[in-house]
């Protein structure tokens, strides 16, 4: 006999609160959710997605007209150039904030009122899968609840994580290079806050069992608002110990069985997505056994791809891919190679060695790109990612600099991509091709501000208008293969993936349907030389038709060569 929700959640919340009636908690929480206690879950192991599925990121104002709401302008965007291609939009933080563009939460309830409102998200919802995030780890120091902290009253008097100067810290993990406890004047006494990213994002205490009771609540609205994907922003730095890595503890892995609990009994098909920004081992064990995350960001994909196609050596990549396990039914990845972050170094710890993530540095650097540090426990300050546009960062290779091939690279990381195991999601300033945008990293003085631009509705639709434009052509052709690639069973998400090995040039997988009625063999070449592929290395079933999805061309000698051009990508389907 299955457990019911009550009786599950008792078992999880005494994981993380022993000392605690963890009865009363748990029907505060079923409350907040409105939920039966005595509700069955889901089915286990469902698939949530399926070939067709391509996630859009984008801020809610990226694409602007004037006295329009951003929010009206985006849906119009969508409808008018993307339905066809998209299932589903990211709309990063719409949250009125004080800081990092949306990530510093002043009322996780509100919408900003310059964005526009609640019936626009709704609308958005209303035709497309949406996702939003749940700024789950840290809140804005100007925010209601912090006020409360100050003043000592509720609610937020004990909702935020306090710590000691004379505890500790030295194995805190640090993203950032700025003071991990920031003092502050309250109605009692100086108190000093714990602050992951910033003196403004304040880290909220989920040790007080009150705070995940008001989650709960706020999960439960955005649900009725139309939220089906929730990214748990931040969530691998969520429990502080002094005296541990306050990385990846136990109780975060808890906290997030029970998010998912709550969130699939209220809706069965919503998923729930771990944004881990770590190296590759500790961020796949956020799948849990398929009782976390629903999706994992496939954070060492970025630099491992741009890395590939600047060196015209695919070692790397292909080391990787044979080491990712198959993704459980359930469970799948969230491949992306752009998005509002930079692109993140430490997911290549293990990866890369250190002169070649220099020499990456070093590429990006050439190229426009900027680098932000993080501390270490040892006091160094080290590479913590890579602040670039992609077009930009695809530009030219390691050894030559610049050169004509930058649609061509950039076009190929994308079908890479497209094709790999998982659902793929697109930056829009990839998908629109956008430059390093130099002006706003001057006025905003925060070097992320590189790749999170703005456009005008009309300068974006005469960009996209115009044939000769770089923005059109890259728009173009990866909308041609969005469309190519949902239409092939063998894409699912979670449909058999091998590595081929085809030497350092070429980089290739074979993909076969969950029905086994379809195999792709999806071959790269990422370099800047012309190739050619063996057909007899990667044994094409004779009895069958092979053509190549991307170009239409049939294969009639299955003894032959396919030649390559640099940056050239089949895809050779029965």
């Amino acid at each position: 006999m299955s457990q019911t929700l009550d009786s599950k959640l008792v078992a999880m919340l005494e994981v993380v609160y022993p000392a605690v009636d963890c009865a009363f908690v748990a029907e505060q929480l079923i409350d907040a959710m409105a939920l039966a206690p005595d509700a069955d879950a889901p089915p286990a192991h469902q698939n949530h997605w399926d070939p067709s599925d391509i996630v859009l990121i984008t801020y809610a104002d990226t694409v602007q007209q004037p006295g329009v709401k951003p929010l009206v302008t985006l849906k119009r965007f969508l409808d008018d150039s993307l339905r066809d291609a998209i299932s589903a939009v990211h709309i990063l933080p719409f949250f009125p904030y004080s800081s990092d563009d949306g990530f510093s939460v002043m009322d996780y309830l509100a919408v900003n009122e310059s964005h526009g409102g609640w019936e626009d998200i709704e609308a958005i919802a209303g035709d497309y899968k949406l996702m939003a995030d749940l700024v789950i780890n840290h809140m804005s120091a100007r925010s209601r609840w912090f006020e409360n902290f100050r003043k000592r009253v509720g609610p937020g008097k004990d909702y935020f994580f306090e710590g000691n100067p004379k505890d500790d810290l030295s194995m805190v993990v640090r993203p950032r290079t700025s003071p991990l406890l920031t003092p502050v004047q309250t109605d009692d006494g100086e108190r000093h806050v714990w602050c992951t990213f910033s003196e403004d994002q304040v880290d909220l205490n989920f040790a007080n069992p009150e705070v995940l009771i008001e989650f709960a609540g706020i999960i439960r609205e955005y649900l009725t608002r139309g939220v089906l994907i929730f990214r748990l922003d931040a969530v691998a730095f969520l429990w502080k110990e002094p005296g541990t890595p306050c990385i990846h503890l136990q109780q975060t892995h808890e906290l997030i069985k029970i998010l998912r609990l709550l969130i699939e009994h209220h809706t069965p098909d919503a998923v729930v997505i771990t944004e881990t920004n770590v190296p590759n081992r500790e961020n796949l064990t956020y799948f849990g056994n398929a009782n976390e995350a629903h999706a994992i960001y496939n954070f060492s994909l970025p630099p491992l791809l741009i890395n590939t196609l600047v060196t015209g050596n695919c070692r790397h990549l292909k080391t990787w891919l044979m080491s990712m396990p198959p993704a459980q039914m359930g469970t799948t990845y969230l491949n992306f190679i752009a998005s509002h972050d930079g692109v993140g170094l430490r997911p290549t710890d293990g990866l890369l060695d250190e002169d070649e993530k220099q020499r990456l540095i070093n590429t990006m650097e050439s190229f426009g790109g900027k680098v932000s540090y993080r501390r270490t426990a040892d006091g160094r300050d080290q590479p913590y990612e890579m602040n670039i546009a992609l077009w930009d960062a695809l530009k030219g290779t390691a050894e030559g600099g610049a050169d004509h091939w930058q649609l061509q690279r950039f076009l190929c990381a994308h079908t890479i991509m497209l094709a790999l195991e998982g659902i793929p999601a697109f930056y829009i300033h990839s998908l629109l091709a956008t430059e390093n945008d130099h002006s706003r990293v001057e006025h905003t003085g925060r070097f992320r501000s590189i790749n999170r631009g703005q456009w005008q509705l009309d300068a974006v639709e005469a960009a996209l208008a115009d044939p000769l434009s770089h923005h059109s052509k890259a728009f173009t052709e990866l909308k041609r293969l969005i469309a190519i690639r949902r239409a092939q069973p063998a894409f699912h998400p979670n449909a058999t993936q091998f590595t081929l090995h085809l030497g350092l040039q070429l980089f290739g997988f074979w993909r076969q349907s969950m029905r086994r009625e379809q195999s792709i063999f999806c071959i790269h070449n990422i370099s800047d030389e012309v190739q050619q592929v063996a057909l007899t290395d990667i044994n094409l079933i004779g009895t069958d038709q092979w053509t190549d999805l991307l170009s239409g061309m049939a294969i009639d000698d299955l003894a032959g060569v396919i030649t390559l051009k640099p940056y050239q990508s089949v895809w050779l389907s029965n």
